[in-house]
């Protein structure tokens, strides 16, 4: 047996990704050189390191149960033990004494009883044995319930025909979205690529993608980040393509092969023209038009203006910059967040708000030197924050398990919802209601949460109408349809769901093979993408 620190760090790694600690996972991947080690991520399974730990805790417990002979003790443990005990050689040795101890006692009272199947021995047999079946038997059916809540109903079920899994990413594919105007999927991943998949009717070969390496300039050489890829955004026309990365640039890609000028920002030797395209048919290649590098540190999120003159970026660095899509250059950083910047979301062509690990949401305007506003409330740090479609009310949510509506008409928040048990991860707007395609149906907000569970909200009136509990594990992501009547959402269960709206019934279901991290809809309504852990990107065919 061999055990390496990089594979113990790696599943530590891991771990606080899936736990929703992906700050104190960033911190501990910096530190730790995960990026340099050579573990393939998409082989190592969820929950590896629990997994792991369970064996070794079932193996001490064995342990426990052993004579030093190597004979089982004639009967069950006195208790199950617990992780901290397990690593306490006291502990252990304790009750392994208390075992002995307990053994002997019954072999005395054996020999003082009279030999009858009804004595003290016979008794406590009985009973130890209808205890193992009841253990045994309560195992199983709790087993047959867990199984039965796992599967999905046969007249839901995406069948195998309708969902077409694409491979190539080497990582966890944490991000994925639609091109606004074609049917081409963009992913993200920590592989340090992104990728755009074509799967426009007229694609030949049906499998066409279209790699995005992100690299960084060395000795002269381009060679790979090995960062994540932790964000993705089409301009709106979708002819452009922004990518941040966890190695602190943001990048700008053409998606026909058409290269735009090249700019040269604050670091010039990182401007670099690239192209790269590998596997099956290629139709199309795409280039690097412009990289932008102020961030000093990763970027959690890039944001394209509606109008496609702005990008708007949030950092590690606690800060968010507004860039000049067309000159590369950084119009306006805004230093005002404490802690990391998490997310960013405009409400016009030149005002946006941003949230952080230091509880506050700033709502910012190109042009002022401080926050026209300042939103305080939250208890912890807010994961992710979204204006309605009107720009007039904002959503937020955050590691303190409530959603909270704010106006900039108040300092106060209009509403605080609070339903969630565990840490709420993303929050979306559905796009009804006045200003939008689809004025006739009501507004809703949807919430997903670390608590497996995902709730639909009445924002007018404060409450909660739907709450969706066919998830097994924390969900990552959701997202409304173009019309607004469907919802998909995204688990670690490797399940994607898409629930009616008006009634919260599940209509399709489809299992992956990795956990979900992002969903997403086609701008037609009728086909979902999800990104996976296991670096896989499935697209889902909703047409009948």
């Amino acid at each position: 047996m061999s055990i390496s620190s990089d594979e113990v760090n790696f599943l530590v790694y891991r771990y606080l990704q899936e736990s929703g600690f992906s700050h104190s996972a960033f911190t501990f991947g910096i530190e730790s050189h995960i990026s340099q080690s050579n573990i393939n991520g998409a082989l190592v399974p969820p929950a590896a390191l629990i997994s792991i730990i369970q064996k070794g805790l079932q193996y001490v417990e064995a342990e426990v149960s052993i004579n030093e002979d190597g004979t089982l003790f004639d009967g069950r443990p006195i208790e199950s033990l617990s992780l901290i005990d397990a690593v306490m050689p006291d502990v252990v040795q304790t009750r392994q004494q208390a075992y002995r101890d307990k053994l002997a006692q019954q072999q005395q009272q054996a020999a003082a009883g009279s030999g009858s199947s009804t004595g003290p021995q016979g008794g406590n047999k009985n009973g130890e044995g209808a205890a193992a079946n009841g253990e045994e038997n309560g195992s199983h059916a709790l087993a047959n319930h867990h199984s039965e809540m796992m599967e999905v109903d046969r007249d839901v079920e995406i069948p195998q025909s309708k969902a077409m899994v694409l491979r190539g990413h080497e990582s966890e594919v944490f991000i994925c979205a639609w091109n606004p105007v074609n049917d081409l999927l963009a992913s993200g991943s920590g592989d340090s690529t992104a990728r755009i998949w074509n799967l426009s009717e007229n694609s030949t070969g049906g499998s066409t993608q279209l790699v995005l390496r992100h690299c960084i300039r060395e000795g002269g050489q381009d060679v790979p980040s090995n960062k994540d890829v932790t964000s993705l955004d089409w301009n709106s026309e979708g002819t452009l393509l922004a990518t941040g990365s966890y190695d602190g640039f943001a990048r700008i890609w053409t998606k026909d092969g058409k290269p735009l000028c090249l700019y040269h920002i604050i670091q010039p030797c990182f401007v670099f023209y690239f192209s790269s395209v590998i596997h099956e048919s290629i139709l199309f290649s795409g280039n690097l038009a412009s990289t932008l590098g102020q961030h000093k540190g990763p970027i959690f999120a890039l944001k394209w203006n509606k109008k496609g003159n702005f990008i708007l970026s949030a950092g590690v660095d606690k800060t968010t910059i507004i860039w000049d899509a067309h000159t590369g250059e950084a119009k306006q950083q805004f230093p005002f967040h404490s802690a990391p910047a998490l997310d960013v979301d405009w409400q016009s062509n030149n005002t946006f708000a941003s949230c952080s690990t230091d509880m506050c949401i700033h709502v910012c305007k190109l042009g002022q030197d401080r926050p026209v506003k300042t939103f305080q409330g939250h208890t912890n740090e807010v994961n992710a924050i979204k204006w309605d479609p009107t720009g007039s009310l904002l959503a937020s949510c955050s590691d303190d398990m409530t959603l909270k509506i704010w106006s900039m008409k108040q300092d106060m928040c209009v509403h605080d919802l609070q339903a969630h048990s565990k840490e709420i991860y993303t929050i979306k707007w559905s796009p009804t209601g006045p200003g939008t395609n689809n004025p006739s149906a009501n507004l809703m907000l949807a919430s997903a949460s670390f608590d497996s569970t995902v709730r639909l909200w009445d924002v007018e009136r404060g409450v909660c109408i739907h709450t969706l509990t066919r998830h097994q594990e924390p969900v990552y992501s959701v997202a409304f349809s173009p019309d607004g009547r469907h919802l998909a959402s995204g688990s670690f269960d490797k399940c994607v769901h898409i629930w009616n709206t008006q009634t919260g019934a599940l209509v399709h279901s489809y299992r992956g093979t990795g956990g979900i991290f992002e969903v997403c809809w086609n701008a037609t309504g009728d086909k979902v993408g999800a990104s996976a852990s296991d670096g896989s990107v499935c697209v889902l065919d909703l047409r009948k």
